[in-house]
């Protein structure tokens, strides 16, 4: 007999699964999910994962066992955390809120995550900001058993390239994969709309979907604003769009909002902008596509063109896709600064799995176990249900990972274009001008915004305060913050990753 103790996803074979697994099929989706996890795990065991397709972390009680067995999906779209109590208890869960909330939890900084922090813009690895508190990585179990803790690893991210197989057989390949997995995001009866940018992503997402109504966020200051393009793409698509203005007071306004939520600090500042998306959405929808996962799988981001040129450095210095100070500046702002404590530790392993593959396919490995998990999930996921909102990403698929995974990093990324195959594949819907549309990122205006005496008065005032002062030389801090305010806008990232930092303190240990 099998308990479920905790779960949080959305199973996307579950048709398949009931019927290999002998469930009513019209069970209410809770109870359905749930009895599918506790059958294929007296089924499979600890290799059920390989039988599911979607986004999970759940925790099953083996009562003829009696063990404990907690798993997290393979990409890590939805977060596990545990704690072992002085008394030899283990208290798990999807958030470090309910963790904190049981007996015999002791809340402690753990202060070395600061200097990873400060490198990466979030907390990566199995560590958190919280003494003890760790999380259960993507594509691992955990069993706990008689007082005893153990965690293993059953899927990880592997490349073959095939070489036999042409641009055009590669994007035939991920559209008709999209095809079979769509129909899985959602039943006929759920109601979804979808985020849409002026991307690639999004646009396929939508175009390969039945969804009538899109999201966009905006700005007044018009080479931020991408929400035009975006509302061009639904009307070329035949589909309705609405747009969410986001002003500079709302965007300070919302952060400490977002950095307890988000129940660790993190210095992506689209995270904000993000969360007024969800907040936006919820009050019309309760399920929204999203498009995240393709950049890191097919070689999305404009980096990824300097592979070649990285070549075997990569290994002495690539650590994901954001590496905002090196450790002689942290060594001269932090007051408490460790010469064991480095990024690049976190990705030794990494290189070790991919070595004798080029460097495109390092630099996608170390973002898809590092960054994938460390900063895109985790947004998606804590600003998702902080609003009331369900979240789904298509793209985020074991099925179009295995297309990449096989795919020769010549159609990925060329000398013209990134996500070469994928945006070809795209093609088959969409105008070209938008499947080969140049990437711009999520913009946000924070560049300019936060140089503004009307908006960054409270970055000011952390910057000087007695909190900042257990952290940092407030002369060093400042000093980076007046060369920002002074005309170096390449500033802005550190500014703002010391900042939501010092704003997720107040939050956990100041305020609370």
């Amino acid at each position: 007999m099998t308990n479920v103790q905790e779960y949080r996803g959305h199973i996307r074979n579950w048709e398949a699964l009931c019927k290999e697994l002998e469930i009513w099929p019209g069970l209410p989706r809770e109870d359905r999910e749930q009895l599918i996890l506790t059958k294929a795990y007296e089924k499979w065991g600890y290799d059920m994962a390989d039988h599911l397709h979607g986004m999970f972390a759940f925790a099953l009680w083996d009562v003829d066992r009696q063990q404990l067995f907690c798993l997290r999906d393979h990409f890590g779209t939805k977060p596990f955390y545990y704690y072992q109590t002085s008394d030899g208890k283990l208290l798990y869960g999807t958030t470090i809120r309910k963790i904190m909330e049981q007996p015999g939890f002791v809340k402690e900084l753990n202060e070395e995550m600061l200097q990873i922090y400060l490198s990466l813009t979030y907390g990566a690895g199995e560590d958190t900001f919280f003494k003890g508190v760790k999380k259960l990585l993507p594509g691992r179990y955990l069993i706990w058993k008689d007082g005893q803790l153990k965690v293993e690893r059953y899927w990880k991210p592997e490349f073959h390239p095939d070489e036999s197989k042409s641009l055009e057989d590669w994007a035939d390949e991920i559209h008709t994969t999209l095809q079979k997995i769509m129909p899985e995001v959602k039943t006929a009866e759920e109601q979804a709309e979808s985020f849409l940018s002026g991307g690639v992503d999004s646009s396929y997402v939508l175009a390969m979907s039945d969804i009538k109504m899109t999201d966009s966020c905006g700005y007044d200051e018009e080479r931020f604003d991408e929400s035009r393009l975006a509302a061009e793409t639904a009307r070329i698509l035949g589909r309705k769009n609405q747009r969410c203005c986001i002003t500079p007071q709302e965007y300070f306004d919302t952060v400490p909002y977002v950095m307890y939520h988000m129940e660790q600090p993190l210095g992506d500042a689209s995270s904000i902008v993000f969360a007024l998306a969800c907040k936006a959405a919820a009050e019309h929808t309760k399920i929204c596509y999203s498009g995240e996962g393709s950049d890191e799988f097919f070689g999305g981001y404009n980096m990824y063109r300097n592979a070649e040129r990285y070549g075997e450095n990569l290994k002495t210095f690539y650590v994901g896709n954001t590496n905002i100070m090196k450790e002689d500046e942290k060594k001269r702002i932090l007051k408490n600064y460790s010469e064991e404590v480095l990024p690049i530790h976190l990705v030794e392993g990494i290189y070790e799995e991919t070595e004798g593959l080029d460097p495109l396919t390092k630099m996608s490995d170390v973002d898809i176990q590092i960054w994938l998990e460390g900063d895109i999930y985790l947004n998606v996921d804590k600003m998702s249900m902080a609003a009331g909102l369900e979240i789904r990403m298509p793209l985020t698929d074991r099925r179009i990972f295995d297309i990449a995974s096989r795919m020769p990093s010549r159609y990925k990324v060329d000398k013209e274009q990134n996500k070469v195959a994928f945006r070809t594949a795209a093609a088959k819907l969409l105008p070209e001008e938008i499947a080969f549309r140049k990437k711009l990122g999520f913009i946000v205006p924070i560049r300019i915004w936060m140089a503004d005496d009307r908006y960054n008065q409270d970055v000011r005032a952390k910057f000087h305060s007695e909190m900042a002062d257990k952290f940092f030389h407030l002369d060093e801090i400042n000093a980076i913050f007046d060369e920002y305010v002074g005309g170096n806008s390449d500033n802005w990232r550190k500014v703002w990753t010391i900042y939501a930092f010092l704003v997720w303190y107040e939050e956990y240990f100041v305020k609370r």
